[in-house]
């Protein structure tokens, strides 16, 4: 089975982070065309890669879809802090439509 991540950069203490994954932890993620997993990845933590570090660090919260079947990871755009949950769904389906497409 093919499974498509939804990769999301936090740091502790971090209202945006934990907003944003308060709000895509409601969301049916894996009812999309395209289902996704929500993985909650802390930058600071040692499971980080040091490019990851370099890159997302000063810019928490981040987002990367990561479609496998050839593995390929997007950056996505940041995401208004004040966006519903159902046009955060809507938002990310058009987005991941967008990636698909491109193939």
């Amino acid at each position: 089975m093919i499974e498509h991540k939804l990769i999301l950069f936090t740091r502790a203490g971090c209202c945006l982070c934990e907003g944003l994954e308060e709000r895509l932890s409601k969301l049916s993620l894996d009812q999309l065309e395209t289902p996704l997993k929500l993985c909650v990845r802390d930058i600071d933590s040692k499971d980080v890669t040091n490019a990851e570090m370099a890159s997302y660090s000063l810019q928490v919260p981040v987002l990367l879809l990561e479609l496998s079947s050839p593995l390929r990871k997007f950056e996505l755009p940041r995401v208004s802090p004040r966006l519903s949950e159902e046009a955060l769904l809507l938002w990310l389906q058009k987005i991941i439509a967008g990636k698909i497409g491109k193939d």
